[in-house]
């Protein structure tokens, strides 16, 4: 607007050329009016409005301690558990959760039982090595489990069992129309299942996700004290707003992770934190407010 204003051209921007420069100015001068998004786009929010929230209510990040979901080169990430480790310290947490693939989904390199009892050890050393030198941080074992359409699990029970939390998400039919509430319900049935990650498998522009009954499926999960995820990858931020707000009435416990493939995308936890903000998710349900120790002791208790 400035630049309209000093009579400048908008290809002073970076980017713009002059096909975009004339858009532009059309737009500005005639604004579109009744445009109806599609809902394949609907409720996702821009990185400028999640930081907007978050820096009117400033608690939420002070509260924040820690990230609950993200990969590494141990499946499809591209950061080693150090790095993704030593990008979260950068940012003031005192814990990650790394959610490594599972066997099911050999597409993104998939761990099977050998391989995650390995990373696992890897973990127990770094987080031995923390100790050594006093830096207030745990790496938490944990994987994200492919569920089948059933809620099974793909990993055996032993191993899972030595982990501190697991996740668990459907990878598989996730463009049936029908009704899937009881598939949700299984997979929080799922005693091996601590957290349903990201419930509805939406991703923008590309995939609306799955129906069901979100009433009766958060609250099982409240029933259960399990949480549900709010995965603050850009394209997911998945749960939607309006569902987050059903999660609350229900009275289900809250898990924010950002599916991070790479470590700079840890800054996508701002997608989640904001979502939970605009909700109003009780401080006392979001499980990533938590300790690391309290976290684990959470999940020792689940059914």
């Amino acid at each position: 607007m400035d630049l309209l204003a000093a009579n400048r051209s908008l290809t002073e921007l970076h980017g713009v050329g002059p096909y975009i420069a004339k858009l532009i100015v059309k737009w500005i001068e005639s604004p579109p009016t009744n445009i109806e998004v599609p809902e394949i786009r609907r409720e996702f929010l821009t990185m400028a409005r999640a930081r907007k929230v978050l820096s009117a209510n400033p608690r939420w990040q002070k509260s924040l301690k820690g990230d609950l979901q993200m990969h590494t080169s141990g499946s499809d990430g591209t950061g080693t558990v150090a790095e993704m480790a030593d990008a979260a310290i950068e940012r003031g947490y005192q814990f990650i959760g790394i959610t490594d693939h599972t066997k099911g989904l050999p597409i993104a390199n998939g761990m099977n039982e050998l391989r995650l009892e390995q990373q696992r050890k890897e973990i127990d050393s770094l987080n031995a090595d923390f100790r050594a030198r006093q830096v207030n941080f745990t790496v938490l074992r944990s994987a994200e489990v492919n569920l089948s359409p059933l809620g099974a699990a793909d990993m055996n029970a032993k191993t899972l069992r030595r982990l501190d939390v697991v996740l668990g998400a459907f990878h598989s039919a996730l463009r049936r129309t029908e009704d899937q509430t009881e598939r949700y319900l299984a997979a929080l049935q799922n005693p091996l299942i601590h957290i349903l990650g990201h419930p509805q498998t939406r991703i923008f522009n590309h995939r609306l996700g799955l129906k069901a009954d979100w009433h009766r499926v958060f609250a099982e999960a409240a029933r259960l004290n399990k949480a549900v995820e709010i995965d603050g990858y850009a394209d997911r931020q998945d749960l939607k707003l309006s569902l987050v707000k059903v999660a609350k009435k229900e009275g289900c416990r809250i898990s924010l992770g950002t599916d991070a493939h790479h470590p700079w995308q840890l800054s996508y936890m701002d997608f989640g934190l904001a979502s939970a903000c605009l909700a109003k998710i009780p401080t006392e349900r979001v499980i990533n407010f938590r300790t690391a120790e309290e976290i684990k002791k959470w999940s020792r208790s689940l059914p």
